[in-house]
């Protein structure tokens, strides 16, 4: 199905707009109750909303209608897209299941594990969370030191992570564990952990921005099954490096997901604050100026996106190069934030009272909250990293030689 006609695919747009248009209730029209960090609790339309996509496969259209997949090519999930954007519509099935762990065990979980796993995740049944980062492991990653022991029919797992992202809401967790003591990247293992396992505690970590969408995540002596290992026994550095490059797809928007940048909606919040002049333009030469400037960036980053689409490039999975869409993409959402708080002058630093509009109040907690945008899915550093090593084929500086 990847080398399908202009034809077929405008017989495929017909068909999706005609389901969407029988399907996609009109009361959710521009509402996108998948965007929340918390769990959503589905009723009314939307829980029909959600059943309804569920049913047909198309939360995750491209993925094997045998695992409860759509089975599109990438082609006609694009076309979907642009035909619920048409209308408002939205995808309610979501999270790091779907954007992180999901593809990657269609890569290297065994029949068994997607069985298991990939149809709830389809479905948006269950949620998942990360077990990468500990103290002392961060942009080292490889360094980690949470421990499973091999216990004969399971591995006994003790160790703590951080900054484990919706940990006290999910049900399972995707973990990077060591194995072997006496090696670095060749001692780590990928396990699966059922978050109500005995011994797995959370404590949530309450942000500059006012919320809680991360954890600490302890394990003391937590029995993690042998056939929830992924990949081969200190094979895990090869499948949590895979899982790294969909995160950062997913976080870039080179997944086809919607772009967090929105030039146009800072446009307008521009011209309500600051005016226009005589000749129509916005009244403050400077920040028009800049927004310019953040506009052609937006444009341009959404035309990269789009080529990369059309190419065809995202259909066997993201590349190192989603480490420079990632970065672009931080940067992006960084300094539209900014822009958007700087516009509304004193209304953008508001922390609460009637005094602050709603989007006031919005814009101030979001400013706070993209910092961690340079640091989410690998920092910036490891990112240049990573280009200068992996793209551009420069020697590793920190092998030096005397």
């Amino acid at each position: 199905m990847s080398n399908l006609s202009t034809a077929d695919l405008d017989a495929f747009r017909a068909e999706a707009r005609s389901w969407l248009a029988e399907n996609f209730p009109p009361s959710l029209k521009g509402r996108n109750d998948a965007g929340s960090e918390a769990p959503v609790v589905w009723e009314g339309d939307a829980a029909l909303w959600k059943q309804r996509v569920a049913d047909r496969g198309w939360g995750v259209p491209t993925w094997p209608v045998a695992y409860g997949g759509g089975g599109l090519s990438f082609k006609q999930s694009q076309v979907l897209r642009e035909e619920m954007s048409a209308i408002g519509a939205w995808n309610p099935i979501g999270g790091m299941g779907v954007m992180m762990f999901g593809p990657t065990l269609l890569e290297y979980g065994t029949e068994a594990q997607k069985l298991q796993h990939i149809p709830p995740i389809a479905r948006g049944e269950l949620r998942w969370c990360q077990g990468y980062s500990e103290p002392g492991a961060g942009s080292d990653l490889a360094s980690l030191q949470t421990r499973a022991e091999d216990k004969g029919d399971h591995f006994l797992v003790n160790g703590q992570k951080i900054w484990t992202s919706g940990a006290h809401w999910s049900d399972w967790c995707f973990c990077l564990v060591r194995t072997d003591a006496t090696k670095k990247h060749e001692g780590i293992s990928f396990v699966l952990i059922d978050m109500r396992t005995p011994g797995v505690e959370t404590r949530p970590i309450k942000l500059i921005s006012g919320v809680s969408p991360f954890c600490e995540t302890f394990f003391t002596d937590v029995q993690v099954p042998k056939e929830n290992l992924v990949g081969p026994v200190n094979g895990g550095w090869t499948v949590g490096k895979r899982l790294l490059q969909h995160e950062r797809n997913g976080l870039s928007g080179g997944s086809g997901g919607p772009s967090r940048v929105d030039p146009a909606k800072l446009v307008e919040v521009a011209k309500a604050y600051f005016g226009l002049d005589a000749d129509g333009r916005l009244a403050d030469a400077d920040f028009r100026t800049r927004l310019i400037h953040n506009n052609v960036d937006a444009h341009a980053y959404a035309l990269t996106l789009r080529r990369i689409a059309d190419e065809g490039k995202t259909a066997n999975g993201p590349s190192t190069t989603t480490s420079i869409l990632k970065n672009v993409s931080a940067k992006l959402v960084t300094e539209s934030a900014e822009m958007m708080v700087e516009a509304m002058g004193q209304g953008g630093v508001g922390w609460e009272g009637d005094a602050f509009s709603e989007a006031e109040l919005a814009a101030g907690r979001n400013y706070l909250g993209v910092k961690a945008h340079a640091i989410a899915g690998g920092s910036t550093e490891v990112q240049n990293n990573i280009i200068s090593k992996r793209i551009l084929g420069l020697p590793d500086s920190n092998r030096h030689t005397y």
